[in-house]
């Protein structure tokens, strides 16, 4: 199991905030086991509107569009456990390491986030600590408690990405991403059973990023460190806007993510 830091009780969430760690199907009878990192846009009272306008909380910034319902669908079609974090990304990054530059960004995409310019060393501790940290010990325990019951399990961490960054204008040309560093199992044959299904979408391994050590969380510590299969999904977020279309990628990645753990040895 993992170990985590002390907690501080000089506290950042107060009364009315919402818990970090949301639970959906917990008690979900399939191997796959589903987090979604960047589902939330909620931000501690104490940090206000983090200087920035509000619809910049609409963008994808601030949270991955489109993820929590695909996650939710997932889950729903799958019979699947499902752990979200509440808040947003613009607070402090679920998916990354705290020494990564990028945990609590200053900028983001060209947007400028001011009160995150001259966080102390103490306030950058209680983020983690209080919010970055519940949601992965949550993981970490019910990973432990299905790995010691012996069934099958995998991870399938839920993403969205934007077809287009605003500050560099760089365009993203495919639907699906299926990420993984060191363990392909998952995401090779998934992609295999994807295209199958799907031959009008175009599907990229480790696109629109790789997975690495130092600048992700969930797959590296949770995933690889376990040695089981693992996946992380990146679903073109202008596909996933609304709940049309993230109950139709949960319908077609639903199949596909089955066959392709029944595919995996030992997970049939």
């Amino acid at each position: 199991m993992l170990r985590f830091a002390g907690r501080d009780t000089n506290r950042l969430l107060q009364a009315g905030d919402p818990d970090p760690v949301e639970w959906i199907n917990s008690t979900g009878g399939s191997p796959i086991f589903l987090t979604c990192e960047h589902a939330g846009r909620a931000v501690p009272r104490a940090l206000g509107d983090l200087g920035i306008p509000t619809e910049e909380m609409e963008r994808h910034i601030a949270y991955d569009v489109g993820a929590e319902g695909v996650a939710r669908g997932l889950a729903e079609c799958l019979d699947a456990a499902l752990i979200l974090q509440r808040y947003s990304r613009l607070v402090i990054d679920c998916n990354r390491p705290l020494e990564a530059k990028d945990c609590i960004v200053t900028q983001s995409d060209g947007t400028v986030v001011p009160v995150n310019a001259d966080v102390t060393d103490p306030e950058r501790s209680r983020r983690y600590v209080e919010i970055h940290q519940p949601l992965h010990e949550a993981i970490a325990v019910a990973l432990d408690q299905r790995q010691m019951s012996g069934t099958p399990l995998l991870l399938v961490s839920v993403h969205s990405f934007t077809p287009i960054m605003r500050a560099t204008g760089d365009v993203r040309d495919f639907e699906l991403g299926l990420l993984y560093n060191r363990d392909a199992r998952l995401a090779e044959r998934l992609a295999e059973t994807f295209r199958a299904a799907n031959p009008d979408v175009t599907v990229r391994l480790n696109a629109p990023y790789n997975v690495d050590d130092v600048s992700d969380f969930t797959i590296p510590v949770h995933g690889e460190r376990r040695g089981i299969p693992h996946v992380l999904l990146e679903v073109r977020n202008d596909l996933i806007n609304d709940a049309r279309g993230q109950q139709e990628w949960a319908d077609r990645l639903a199949g596909p993510l089955r066959l392709a753990a029944d595919r995996i040895e030992g997970t049939a």
